[in-house]
């Protein structure tokens, strides 16, 4: 693909983004995206076949940078993995609290529908980078003394659950952020060497 079409692609997959967030998976249409993006539909078929496809790019755009190699990179410029693991947190607490662009919906709409494997499904994918990011940073603090954790594996996977539950809850029955903080700062606490 040249570097025009790429950018075409790329164009369409942005917009489309927004299309989704807006309106969830069901409800979508191929004319949607055509007029989102102000192209033909023909331009549109070039790169996708069905809004399917055109979804699931969407969310595999999502998961393209390696954050494995950005919390190895910021270990290495020495932050502490507590700042690290509360900066991962407020980037998570900033995914929740997000009105706009937000495809928890249309994710949850699509997923109930298509069944996919773990390896071949974009939302499996994004939550085991987020796990083992959490439990980098878990293990990285065990080690200097930040945190005391028996399973840091089994501590991450609990912090993306309630993450997660955190990003429905916040679409179907509202939430506050004083409720995020609390249950947010409950999976910490458990962290925190008694002295």
């Amino acid at each position: 693909m040249g570097e025009k079409s790429a950018q075409k692609r790329k164009f369409i997959i942005n917009t489309a983004r927004g299309v989704f967030a807006d309106k969830g998976f069901k409800a979508v249409t191929m004319k949607d995206i055509v007029e989102a993006c102000q192209i033909s539909r023909g331009g549109l078929y070039l790169y996708f076949n069905n809004t399917d496809e055109l979804f699931i790019a969407v969310l595999e755009d999502e998961t393209e940078d390696d954050d494995d190699e950005a919390v190895s990179r910021a270990l290495k410029n020495e932050a502490t993995a507590s700042d690290m693991l509360a900066l991962f947190i407020k980037e998570q607490k900033k995914e929740i609290l997000r009105r706009k662009n937000n495809l928890t919906i249309a994710s949850y709409e699509y997923f109930s529908v298509h069944k996919q494997s773990g390896k071949q499904n974009p939302l499996k994918k994004q939550f085991d980078v987020a796990v083992r990011i959490v439990e980098r940073l878990i293990e990285t603090g065990v080690e200097s003394g930040e945190f005391y954790c028996e399973d840091p594996l089994g501590c991450a996977r609990n912090m993306m659950y309630v993450i997660e539950g955190l990003k429905v809850s916040s679409r179907t029955m509202g939430t506050t952020e004083e409720m995020i903080d609390r249950e947010l700062l409950f999976i910490l606490q458990g962290l925190v060497p008694e002295e």
